[in-house]
């Protein structure tokens, strides 16, 4: 599967500097399905792909303790800046993103409004409601999408729609997922209102509750994102064929809702713990037939 979705190749070609070599295997790692939707680009917009999502996992790992991830956040704002101006900072992600710009005319705001969201965040708190958590995922999933049609050349204002209900989900879903692991740290960030809706406390998610009120939490955010992805298609006819690969997440949301629905919405199964290792297969298939 490596070889047919063109992995040997990238890996020759893509992140050939030294310095780069670390930021490409931490991207990798982090973000496998986004590894896997940027091997399905057309060759020019793959590079451009990876280093976008390299710079979103890079925010993503700066949100762990606030006081270093403001520091951090800052020091994205001024690359960001810098990048446009020709002088990026020497950094591996910042020194790809330049490369990448050269080459594509990126909308500087996209960028910077990922940060800003991402530095937002930091207050650590669990969303109020369902529509801050979607606003959260516009403005850095969604705001990603809108750089990636921008990388495949694509203005287009289906496309921008698409992409738009795409993130949320995506956003949606990454909340989902995170469950588990935010339970172990005590932490949980789901939205209050749907929670107070069922009766469900922080403390049932972080003792991983299987109840049957918790698993309807999950179910009621899990039915907000799938609507989001049945919007996003109502868009196909009108969205450019050449836009099709930057929405090709779709199938890695769909596989994961599917997941979770064959186990009645109880994030802490271990079945949502794992990849599913058709999912290149599915992608690849999904690609071929340029449906997303």
């Amino acid at each position: 599967m490596g070889r047919l979705l063109g992995c040997s190749n990238l890996d020759r070609h893509f992140f050939s500097l030294p310095q780069s070599a670390n930021a490409w295997i931490c991207y990798r790692s982090r973000d496998y399905e986004g590894f896997l939707c940027s091997l399905l680009l057309p060759v020019p917009s793959r590079r451009s792909s990876i280093a976008l999502r390299a710079f979103n996992v890079e925010l993503a790992q700066a949100v762990s303790q606030k006081t270093i991830g403001l520091i951090r956040m800052q020091f994205w704002k001024t690359a960001v800046e810098d990048i446009f101006k020709d002088d990026p900072p020497y950094q591996p992600v910042t020194s790809e993103l330049w490369r990448v710009l050269k080459k594509h005319n990126f909308t500087k705001r996209w960028l910077l409004r990922i940060i800003n969201e991402r530095e937002k965040d930091m207050e650590d708190q669990a969303y109020r409601n369902l529509q801050e958590l979607e606003s959260y995922s516009e403005n850095t999933q969604s705001s990603l999408l809108y750089l990636l049609l921008e990388a495949l050349g694509v203005r287009d204002v289906h496309a921008d729609h698409a992409a738009s209900h795409i993130g949320k989900a995506q956003g949606i879903i990454t909340c989902l997922r995170a469950i588990p692991y935010n339970s172990r740290r005590r932490k949980v960030y789901l939205p209050m209102d749907i929670c107070m809706l069922h009766g469900v406390s922080q403390e049932d998610f972080i003792r991983g509750s299987r109840e049957k009120n918790v698993r309807d939490v999950v179910y009621d955010i899990a039915s907000q994102a799938h609507t989001h992805l049945q919007h996003a298609r109502t868009f196909t006819k009108n969205v450019p064929l050449n836009a099709f690969p930057a929405l090709l997440h779709t199938v890695a949301l769909e596989d994961y809702l599917e997941r979770a629905r064959k186990a009645d919405f109880d994030v802490f199964h271990p079945a949502l713990q794992q990849r599913n290792p058709l999912l290149p297969l599915h992608l690849y298939l999904r690609s071929w037939k340029k449906i997303y």
